[in-house]
């Protein structure tokens, strides 16, 4: 009966997080048709994208504290419940301020998974942390739903009418998840904990890194699953739908593969595959970053012509293997942190996941700013690259000192001087 119960949990959990990740990402879908209508430019659309990710990010933290000392089954109905008017306001947007505020109010479907991972943890053991955040984390293929299902009500009925699917959508997951989802079996356990040992928490460096690493393997997803629809129209002429079923196949892919990741994270540890997903995905970029070019090579006896550049089916491939490696990525770092914090999911996985959250904020204003100030689509793989640079030397330093620490505490407990028997 427990372990029925602990998988309905999951389960339940799991859908309810896709439900509020297609809700976040629905301005993926929505905003290029509107771009077009309304002539925004280029930054005007990555601002547009970005507005979910920045409420979605900075209401990870309080959702995260608050979620460690009441019911998270309580509080993941009524995240849901408060996204319910801004997807109706969608009907009657009539202008980009508009547009841009009712983004920031969606937003709060990003602090989902800061609740239901919470929720999650309760129910399994230490030992099977992993694959049940891995399993949980599937709920990123809600992103999915918004690129098959948003377009075809777009094509058939108007952009206007996605809202209002999307808030009944919302409103039946919220009830359901009442009605069938078991309490917290560790509840009447959770203790308060006061705003100084929160400070505590805000002052712990270890906490920030895990949140850099999270910057690149969530927020570079997030950012990705944004902008890509853009970049593989703009980049390689492709058509809407086209662009959508590209994006689609990166989404899903790495969505679902991070129920693997979870039990990778399990068995070989959380930082082993995080190390090894960082230096996947470096080369990755290196390629996708190089823009086309054509140059002429002066021979002996004739010039000689080439033209370098990565087709549409050569980028997907490495996209692809970016999207498995961050699907790795994402089950490793919240591995890391049970294991560093098991009392504390909520309040430290809320910070994590709002420092990656902002990855999505950030990163596609970087991106269109890039191609504005450079001029060509690839620099936004650029932007991303050195992104990754700068988490991996980071990682690295870290590590380093940490070493170092504790070879100097092993050397002081064998100080000859301090031996009082001389």
């Amino acid at each position: 009966m427990q372990e029925l119960e602990r998988n309905r949990a999951l389960v339940l959990a799991t859908l309810a997080f896709a439900a509020n990740f297609s809700v976040w990402t629905l301005y993926a879908a929505i905003v290029l048709p509107i771009a077009s209508m309304w002539h925004l430019s280029v930054t005007e659309i990555g601002v547009l994208l970005a507005a979910p990710m920045l409420t979605g990010a900075i209401l990870r933290i309080p959702v995260g504290l608050l979620v460690d000392c009441m019911s998270a089954k309580l509080l993941f109905v009524l995240q849901m419940l408060l996204c319910i008017p801004a997807l109706l306001l969608l009907y009657v947007a009539s202008n980009y301020n508009y547009l841009l505020m009712i983004g920031l109010w969606i937003g709060i479907s990003g602090c989902s998974f800061t609740i239901g991972i919470r929720y999650v943890c309760d129910f399994f053991p230490r030992k099977q942390q992993g694959t049940a955040m891995g399993v949980f984390g599937v709920g990123n293929s809600g992103a999915a739903i918004t690129l098959v299902f948003a377009p075809w009500l777009i094509e058939n009925y108007g952009w206007q009418w996605v809202g209002p699917a999307y808030a009944s959508g919302l409103a039946i997951i919220a009830v359901m998840f009442w009605l069938l989802a078991p309490r917290q079996p560790v509840l009447s356990e959770q203790i308060y904990q006061p705003p100084q040992r929160w400070q505590q928490l805000l002052k712990n460096h270890h906490i920030w890194r895990l949140g850099l690493y999270y910057y690149f393997v969530f927020g570079s997803f997030l950012a990705l699953l944004m902008w890509l629809p853009y970049y593989y129209m703009q980049a390689y002429q492709l058509s809407l739908t086209q662009a959508m079923a590209f994006t689609l196949f990166f989404v899903a892919t790495s969505s679902v593969i991070r129920a693997l990741g979870g039990w990778f994270a399990d068995k070989y540890g959380g930082r082993s595959v995080n190390w090894s997903v960082f230096w996947v995905c470096l080369v990755c970029l290196f390629f996708l970053s190089y823009p086309p070019t054509s140059m002429t090579i002066h021979g002996v006896e004739q010039d000689v012509d080439l033209t370098i550049s990565v087709n549409v089916w050569v980028f997907t491939a490495l996209l692809f293997i970016i999207g498995l490696a961050q699907g790795f990525g994402r089950a490793s770092v919240f591995k890391m942190i049970h294991e560093h914090y098991p009392q504390q999911m909520g309040a430290v996985g809320g910070i994590v996941a709002a420092v990656g959250a902002l990855g999505g904020f950030t990163l596609p204003i970087l991106f269109s700013y890039a191609v504005d100030f450079v001029g060509f689509y690839s620099a936004s793989f650029m932007m991303l690259y050195g992104v990754l640079a700068a988490c991996m030397m980071v990682m690295y330093f870290a590590l380093k000192a940490q070493r170092y620490q504790r070879r100097l505490k092993e050397a002081s407990s064998y100080n000859f001087l301090e031996d009082d028997d001389l």
